[in-house]
């Protein structure tokens, strides 16, 4: 039934590791069905621009393990891209790239931006099969993105590691994880680590919740203490702040009120920029513990991809070129438990997989006494 088909793929959004494995799994797979597979470069931009390279088995060979995406990537979407210094909608330069190109599906791999713009496509009336890729591990609908194993490990290693100098130099150190809107890396790293703290966007903090903690630890004869944060973790005052500004955005009856809502997010987001520093500053003051800073930064998503990844990621890539096909579109392929489903991206695109309260891992981390905020 695959015989004779082309097939487009791209990787869209932040870089991840398992992205090359993914494109080979896919790539593989489909050629094996008997299609053609052409790769398009950087995200979306490179399909509306129709910057593409034929994907045969000798370029798939010896990506399996390396970082990054060998077809490149970018944050451009296609309604709103930058082209010569003015926003444009390239939704139909890329359909002219899809027919031009004669291709009869497109493979899309990313997170939660690249669902939506997916489905946009879709909706323009591209056949369109997508692969959940995040370190953040919250796309919708998903046990399990690419990038998530990779990241927890190497941010769970840092954590390993700043023990020692927090231990040796009677500090406290805030490391902080990636994770602007879900805390799962964070709160997985901090527990594999064994923070002492963490703090994830889902539950607002106290500072005197985290102060009372260090303290207590401080009269138990432990003179340093770990606190993992997710860069989007807020304290309670902000985050009803950010709430408050949100729903506003969200309820805007007209664009006067969206303007004045999108700038106060804004707002709110440039003076959360310097949280961790803010935090580290108050805990020392307050506990007087010297407190030091290590931001893991970049480092979580580059380098090698670990075998969970790349299991994942060669998984999720196979299903992909079976839905390519069987004609099944409109859809993400989901990991759920040892299977993969495929879910429509109408119910991926817009939601987010964020730590419910009662999450197991959640329960685990007040079992062990970690401070929550």
């Amino acid at each position: 039934m695959a015989k004779g088909r082309r097939v487009g793929i791209l990787t869209a959004g932040g870089d991840s590791p398992g992205l090359n494995a993914a494109i080979r799994g896919f790539a593989k797979a489909a050629l094996s069905q008997g299609m053609d597979v052409i790769g398009f470069r950087d995200g979306f931009r490179g399909l509306a621009e129709d910057h593409r390279v034929r994907l045969r088995s000798a370029n798939l060979a010896g990506i399996l393990t390396v970082g990054g995406t060998v077809l490149g990537t970018s944050r451009d979407k296609p309604h709103k891209m930058i082209v010569d210094g003015k926003q444009v909608d390239m939704t139909e330069a890329i359909v002219r790239t899809y027919e031009r190109n004669g291709l009869n599906a497109l493979v899309c791999i990313g997170g939660g931006g690249t669902q939506k713009n997916a489905l946009r496509l879709a909706d323009a009336g591209l056949d369109i099969v997508t692969i959940p890729k995040t370190i953040d591990g919250d796309v919708a609908m998903t046990d399990a993105t690419i990038g998530f194993a990779t990241a927890l490990e190497v941010a769970t290693e840092a954590i390993d590691r700043l023990h020692s100098t927090a231990h040796s130099h009677h500090r406290i150190i805030v490391a902080e994880v990636m994770g602007h809107r879900s805390g799962w890396l964070a709160l997985s790293a901090g527990l594999a680590g064994g923070a002492d703290v963490i703090l994830v966007p889902e539950m607002p903090y106290r500072i005197a919740t985290v102060v009372d903690a260090i303290r207590r630890r401080t009269k138990q004869g432990s003179n340093f203490s770990i606190v993992a944060v997710a860069e989007g973790a807020r304290n309670e005052v902000d985050a009803a702040a950010f709430d408050v500004a949100e729903r506003r955005h969200e309820e805007a009856a007209s664009p006067a009120e969206k303007e004045a809502a999108t700038a106060d997010l804004a707002a709110l987001e440039l003076r959360h920029a310097d949280n961790t520093l803010r935090l580290a500053n108050q805990l020392e003051e307050l506990t007087g513990l010297e407190s030091r800073v290590s931001i893991l930064g970049y480092v979580q998503r580059g380098g090698t991809p670990s075998a969970v990844d790349r299991l994942l990621a060669t998984r999720l890539g196979n299903a992909a070129a079976d839905l390519v096909a069987s004609n099944e579109f409109g859809c993400m392929v989901a990991s759920i438990g040892d299977r993969t489903m495929a879910v429509p991206l109408s119910e991926v695109a817009g939601k987010r997989r964020t730590v419910p309260i009662d999450d197991p891992l959640v329960i685990a981390a007040k079992h062990v006494g970690t401070c929550l905020g």
